[in-house]
């Protein structure tokens, strides 16, 4: 039997938009991609270390991302690793985008590329930047988080 539930599996998250940023309301969104696109992020072949995302004429736009062909990609296609992609959002997204960017100072950053039911989605995130002490608190939480851990680890095991 088939089950009910979407089946996720990342392919791909944006490490420097959680250390750059701090992400507010999160959205998931379509992309619309070219066949050897498809086969070259489903073998992981995609960076979105430098990407963001704009907003052109009521629609989304993905800027930036580099997705680098196969080898096995025909000669005669044209690919452009770094061309725009349009994100596939519904118009009260987008809607509720453009007034954060427009009113409230917010970007808009690619956090992660995933596949859910065989479809390839893009989660974005509106997002405010840290500051650098933000960024080093930020890094002290995370490690007394994992001393932490360790310590109660230790404990269990009876050290």
């Amino acid at each position: 039997m088939k089950s009910s539930q979407p089946q996720y599996s990342e392919i791909l998250r944006n490490k420097k938009a959680y250390h750059d940023f701090s992400l507010e309301d999160k959205f998931d969104a379509g992309l619309v991609l070219e066949g050897w696109e498809v086969k070259a992020i489903r073998s992981h072949k995609i960076n979105l270390v430098d990407s963001h995302i704009i907003i052109k004429k009521q629609e989304c736009y993905l800027i930036g991302a580099h997705i680098t062909p196969l080898s096995t990609t025909a000669s005669y296609v044209n690919t452009d690793p770094t061309r725009t992609r349009k994100l596939l959002l519904q118009r009260r997204e987008i809607n509720k985008l453009i007034g954060a960017v427009k009113q409230k100072g917010y970007t808009i950053v690619p956090c992660s590329i995933y596949l859910k039911d065989n479809l390839i989605k893009c989660q974005i995130a509106l997002a405010k930047g840290k500051k650098q002490h933000d960024k080093r608190q930020a890094d002290k939480e995370k490690s007394w988080q994992r001393e932490k851990q360790q310590f109660m680890k230790k404990q269990i095991k009876g050290e």
